[in-house]
């Protein structure tokens, strides 16, 4: 006998949908106003720096009073982050990770607060950090808290909360919702249930809508690249993914190196670790203070080619972008080695638009493309060299996606991120999150 309707289908009224998009509404929005908050003061911030570093270079003694300030900023933050140090330090996503795996709890005001105030005073001052980080686990504090205050859910309905937090999170980060529902699926939750999706957009685009009021509707990082990538050039794009692949395995064991080299520092704390950076970026700033922070504004910088980087009637076309990625490199990794709140998500797309204007450029110089085409290589780089590292291929693809504004970069975005994945996995490289995870040494809660 053949069911007919009625019997397939469920009685109308009968779902939770509302009761549950109503919780991830409110979650995507406190997430979205609270990053909002973050991303305007760190903004702001640096803002001053850009301003600020040039006076110093212009006047050397007022070198001194801000090496004092910087010290004086990493006891605040030590002094902060040293209670929940191993919950807070970083970008918070390996710890996110363990909670969903059972491995780790947190309390969610002590983690919430101190990961929002903690990650200015890490990020304002110029470290090279991300800011997006931070967000997420701000987001998946912001789900638990309301999960356990407000609407009082059971532990199915807590982690969905907390998993919506994450999502919003990435989302009021960068502007890009369907990205931050993505980089749950394949960071966080390793899984796609159907039944989560509705309340999962229902958080990003939430938090997502309340970026909109504070910044307008433009992403925070909008790269407009403009027509189709020449298909006569697609045989360079292997190449490159294979390249960036054994970059990315480089920055993933270098970064994993990083705890045993900062545990060799006996007689400073590791929670006031954030001193060495602190003072060692003083003459990076002023040298040149837009290669500061994160950096959105480097990125820009760079896309619109406002450096001059791609100009081949010299050697500096190849040596001047090498000696920006040296040093974005090096610093990132001080940076997020320290013990901070932190993120090395926007550092590794700084690092990837660096290594794609090598890229470019060296193609540029072999006249196998025309300079109009050097943000198309930006761009499918910094895709290659992120979706590596993060072994999220999607995601990256996706953010990409949606800060470039067009789907004509889709298909060599796809073959670049293909090979520099490949290439990673053959080396042997994890997830970096997972690995950081991993690191983090947790064990199953009883």
């Amino acid at each position: 006998m053949i069911k007919n309707a009625k019997q397939i289908l469920r009685r109308p009224f009968t779902t939770n949908i509302t009761a549950r998009l109503i919780r991830a509404i409110a979650v995507g929005l406190v997430t979205g106003l609270i990053v909002s908050i973050f991303r305007w003061i760190i903004d702001q911030t640096m803002q001053l720096l850009y301003q600020l570093y040039p006076q110093m270079a212009a006047h050397q003694v007022l070198i001194l009073p801000y090496i004092l300030l910087m010290i004086v900023i990493s006891f605040i933050l030590g002094k902060i982050t040293a209670p929940y140090l191993d919950q807070v330090i970083g970008s918070g996503v390996p710890q996110i990770e363990a909670i969903f795996l059972n491995e780790n709890q947190m309390p969610w005001w002590s983690i919430l607060w101190r990961k929002f105030i903690g990650g200015l005073l890490a990020i304002c001052p110029g470290l090279m950090l991300g800011r997006e980080g931070p967000c997420i686990e701000m987001g998946a504090m912001v789900g638990q808290g309301l999960a356990e205050k407000t609407f009082k859910t059971d532990a199915e309905g807590l982690k969905e909360m907390q998993e919506c937090g994450v999502a919003a999170g990435l989302a009021a980060a960068f502007s890009a919702p369907i990205a931050g529902a993505l980089f749950l699926v394949e960071e966080i939750s390793f899984s796609f249930k159907p039944r989560k999706v509705i309340s999962i957009l229902a958080a990003t685009f939430s938090a997502d809508f309340m970026t909109i009021l504070f910044f307008g509707n433009k992403p925070c990082l909008y790269l407009p690249v403009n027509g189709y990538l020449p298909v006569k050039i697609y045989w360079s794009l292997p190449l490159i993914g294979i390249a960036l692949g054994l970059l990315a395995y480089l920055y993933q064991y270098v970064l994993l190196s990083l705890k045993p080299w900062f545990s060799k520092i006996k007689k400073l704390p590791a929670a006031y670790h954030s001193i060495i950076p602190f003072v060692l970026i003083i003459p990076v700033g002023l040298w040149n203070a837009r290669l500061l922070g994160g950096s959105h504004v480097l990125i820009d910088d760079l896309f619109n080619n406002n450096l001059g980087l791609h100009q081949i009637n010299s050697w500096s076309f190849i040596t001047i972008p090498i000696l920006l990625f040296m040093i974005r490199f090096i610093f990132s990794m001080l940076s997020y080695g320290s013990s901070v709140p932190g993120c090395i998500f926007m550092p590794i797309l700084v690092l990837g638009a660096l290594l794609g204007i090598i890229c470019a450029n060296l193609l540029i110089k072999a006249e196998i493309i025309t300079p109009m085409y050097y943000p198309h290589i930006l761009v499918i780089s910094m895709a290659a060299y992120f979706g590596a590292i993060e072994k999220a291929p999607f995601t990256a693809i996706m953010l990409l996606t949606e800060m470039v504004g067009t789907i004509q970069q889709v298909l060599p975005m796809i073959i670049t991120v293909f090979f520099a994945y490949y290439v990673l996995d053959l080396l042997g490289g994890k997830p970096i999150y997972e690995a950081l995870r991993l690191q983090m040494n947790y064990h199953k809660l009883n």
